[in-house]
């Protein structure tokens, strides 16, 4: 089949469909970032990039050639109940007409169309263009993340069972966490203290943050993770060497660690004297961010997927991405389509 995806980013949908088992003959993608198209063409060189959005033309751009499936999942940030909420007012809201455009134009066999959970009248605005009413999946049946995302489409499929996954499943071994993923110690206050100009943060603002991997999910990426706001945080109870942070002192970056009372100490050695020995922390808090590829793990895409740009890029673009399996269980039904889907006519 030849696919278009719209608003491609990194190329999930190319990753969804390889799971799934379909290998399109092309595979049209729609994207601006430069970022996400570095990443896109390091994993799928085959992909074939035609700029933005609003300059896709039909059929000009195709070279003749049809389109069978359309996918995409245009900027939500005026849709969202996160946002501002400015509905089909917003501009990047307005990116959705274009998927529509296409839709009209182009009239695939199959669409999917992927959005946030959002007022009921912009869903029914939605819903009424495209001729379908979306179904609700949220991400943590079959990944480590809550993320509840509607999902438009003609495709007929199953909604996935539930894996079970929870956080302690994706993490990386404790030993492998870099300096750069734990809060600072200023951080660390800011999240033990309270404020009460934020009502909702209490006497604690970590209470409403104290995820434990052993049990719980992680909470839904979002494309500001680089900017360490709290949500995107969550406290390591794990065993096992677990680091706390670097102490203040001079000499090798071994001699300064600070390990979490909560794990397990480095190998002892006979030297000593010159800060050798082993430090611990005297806080109970290992507030950190997740690694890039526990979050490659959260939206079930492979590890180091993205790895080749910053990491301010690589949470950036997984934030905006898909969770893989949910689409891959969507798409998979194209394959045992058998006719009972008509071609979409709008």
């Amino acid at each position: 089949m030849n696919v278009l995806s719209l608003f491609d980013g990194m190329a999930c949908g190319r990753i969804a469909l390889d799971r799934c088992g379909i290998t399109p003959r092309r595979y049209f993608a729609s994207e601006i970032d430069k970022f996400a198209i570095q990443i896109a063409r390091k994993n799928w060189p085959d992909i074939i990039h035609i700029g933005g959005v609003e300059d896709v033309l039909w059929p000009e751009t195709f070279e003749g050639e049809g389109i069978d499936l359309l996918i995409g999942g245009s900027p939500c940030q005026g849709f969202s109940f996160a946002g501002k909420q400015l509905d089909f007012d917003d501009p990047r809201s307005k990116l959705f007409f274009e998927y529509v455009r296409l839709l009209r134009e182009a009239q695939p066999r199959w669409f999917l169309l992927e959005n946030v959970r959002m007022k009921q009248q912009s869903q029914d605005v939605i819903s009424e263009m495209l001729g379908v009413e979306p179904v609700a999946i949220n991400s943590s049946l079959v990944s480590a993340q809550n993320r509840h995302r509607l999902y438009w489409t003609n495709i007929p499929f199953d909604i996935p069972a539930d894996r079970g996954v929870v956080m302690r499943e994706i993490l990386e071994p404790p030993e492998d966490i870099k300096p750069e993923h734990y809060h600072s110690m200023r951080a660390v206050e800011y999240m033990e203290n309270g404020n009460e100009k934020w009502g909702q943060a209490g006497k604690r603002r970590a209470d409403n943050y104290e995820q434990t991997p052993d049990t719980q999910k992680s909470f839904t990426l979002t494309a500001n993770m680089h900017k360490g706001v709290p949500y995107n945080y969550f406290k390591d109870t794990r065993s096992g060497l677990m680091k706390a942070g670097d102490a203040d002192i001079k000499g090798h970056s071994y001699n300064r660690r600070v390990y979490h009372p909560d794990g397990k100490g480095p190998s002892l050695c006979a030297a000593s004297g010159g800060n050798l020995e082993p430090k611990t922390a005297t806080s109970d808090s290992t507030w950190r961010k997740l690694t890039p590829i526990e979050c490659e793990r959260l939206q079930t895409v492979p590890d180091n997927y993205t790895e080749g740009v910053s990491n301010t890029q690589r949470y950036k673009m997984l934030g905006n991405g898909w969770t893989v399996d949910v689409v891959a269980q969507i798409l998979k039904g194209c394959k045992f389509d058998t006719g009972r889907v008509k071609q979409w006519q709008g």
